[in-house]
């Protein structure tokens, strides 16, 4: 069986390094759409992985041919809604309610299976009157770095969206009187952490904690969203308001039992978020759709 994947993301975030890691795990008989020459099409082709440029023409013909398409954004799911005649699963990811439209109410019902990145996202997806036997719960996957950290360093995500927590962060740091530094490539600078500050005001999962849960690198992360599926308050990390001082108290928490924490973090992603288990989940929806 022939599976067409469509991202159509014009730079990587945490949705295009899972669909890379996806398309690598599953291996021959699936092919990737991607805008011509972006940096998710040149990631696909220096690991070996069939990519193709997205457009509607070559959405249209393609789709024509494939026994599965898997949509992983929101633009490649109107897309595929439109073209595709073969069944039609769908990544979500992301924690905003679904919009109560006409157009979007046909979009919605197009998919045989929607892949909800936790289930935080699939319960939004229920409130939209999607019914629960079409939604899979596929949380992501990180690789397990062979060692942990053995840094310092107090690492929060570089961000200039303002739904992402970046000026409590700066607040709470000045409370806490602790130096913050925020990174633009968390796998580069990961090695170096005690500890990761991932404050935001939506989120369907947080890719980003996962990875540093898997560096033995435990977070301090806001309680919203898919993010207290991941982290257990007080025993892979710490939840947290968000309010600057509730922050503040949460970094200073986490550090005092640091070590603890970062064991129970990388064990809880080995058990439930490798991406191993996100491949399976993957393949087993995809069997679930063509039975």
């Amino acid at each position: 069986m022939d599976v067409l994947h469509l991202d159509a993301g014009k730079e990587m975030r945490g949705g295009q390094w899972q669909v890379l890691s996806l398309l690598e795990g599953l291996g021959s008989g699936h092919t990737l759409m991607t805008p011509s020459e972006g940096p998710l099409m040149l990631a696909a082709r220096e690991r070996g992985i069939a990519v193709e440029p997205m457009s509607l023409t070559s959405i249209a013909s393609a789709t024509r041919g494939a026994g599965l398409i898997h949509a992983h954004c929101a633009r490649s799911h109107t897309w595929a809604a439109a073209f595709a005649s073969a069944p039609l699963v769908v990544s979500r990811r992301v924690a905003f309610p679904v919009r109560a439209s006409i157009l979007s109410r046909w979009k919605y019902g197009r998919p045989r299976r929607f892949l909800a990145v936790s289930d935080f996202v699939r319960r939004t997806l229920m409130e939209a009157e999607i019914p629960a036997e079409r939604i899979s719960v596929v949380y992501d996957g990180v690789r397990i770095p062979d060692g942990v950290s053995a840094g310092t360093r107090i690492l929060a995500p570089a961000s200039d969206d303002p739904m992402k927590g970046a000026d409590l962060v700066r607040e709470a740091a000045a409370l806490a009187g602790y130096r913050i530094e925020f990174s633009s490539d968390l796998a580069r600078d990961l090695p170096d952490a005690g500890l990761l500050v991932y404050i935001t005001r939506s989120e369907g999962l947080g890719s980003a904690a996962l990875l540093a849960m898997a560096h033995g690198v435990p977070v301090v992360a806001s309680r919203v969203g898919g993010l207290p599926e991941i982290v257990e308050d007080g025993i892979s990390g710490v939840l947290t308001d968000n309010r600057p001082e509730a922050i503040a108290e949460a970094i200073m928490r986490a550090l005092a039992d640091r070590e603890q924490l970062a064991a129970n973090a990388r064990r809880r992603v080995e058990e439930r978020f490798s991406l191993a288990h996100m491949i399976e989940q993957t393949r087993e929806a995809y069997r679930q759709v063509l039975e």
